[in-house]
């Protein structure tokens, strides 16, 4: 709403064009058209409350985990990443979208395996397409390939980021990732009681 104008396709646009603006856009003190940008506070908010609520979610998921060295990587790559997303406010844009790609990657990789090990189906393939967005982000952003298409891919990956985040924090539980006991070894339990 505050974004004065400027985008990808044209520098003389005017207001924020959903197709062709990255978020990225939101943040600098001047808008593409060279406007002083009057969205930046809001924008920056706007980050540091989805980073916040992104580094609680790792936090609070590592703790469903049973095998502490994957609920680490979680908790850790998890909220390190958060910190470093929410940097890219700053100057330093590239180098922390790096850092917390890589990082946030890592724990939406660490996330899905565990959930390949359990019985959420479904949940399963919403990792997988949202793995496969942030992919492809990655892809177009470092290649430089197919750039017009970014700004709603972006978009469309962290809709189906926040999506797969709010669901396995209010849908899933601790026994959803418990490791299961194969037939002999709980042949063997139900012997000894």
């Amino acid at each position: 709403r505050y974004y004065p104008g400027g985008s990808q396709l044209t520098e003389s646009s005017t207001g924020y064009d959903w197709k062709n603006n990255y978020l990225c856009n939101l943040f600098g003190e001047k808008a593409i058209n060279g406007s002083l940008n009057a969205a930046r506070p809001w924008a920056s908010g706007g980050m540091l409350f989805l980073c916040t609520g992104f580094a609680f979610f790792f936090i609070s998921f590592s703790k469903k985990i049973v095998f502490k060295n994957g609920a680490r990587v979680i908790r850790y790559a998890g909220t390190s990443s958060m910190l470093f997303a929410f940097l890219i406010v700053t100057p330093l844009h590239d180098l922390m979208l790096t850092l917390s790609g890589t990082l946030a990657l890592l724990s939406m990789f660490y996330i899905t395996v565990f959930i390949f090990k359990s019985k959420l189906v479904w949940f399963k393939l919403f990792s997988v397409i949202c793995l496969v967005l942030a992919y492809v982000c990655n892809y177009i952003y470092y290649s430089g390939n197919y750039l017009v298409l970014l700004p709603v891919l972006q978009k469309t990956a962290l809709f189906f980021t926040i999506a797969w985040i709010l669901l396995l924090q209010h849908f899933t539980v601790a026994a959803d990732f418990e490791p299961a006991k194969n037939t002999a070894t709980a042949a063997e339990e139900s012997s000894e009681v």
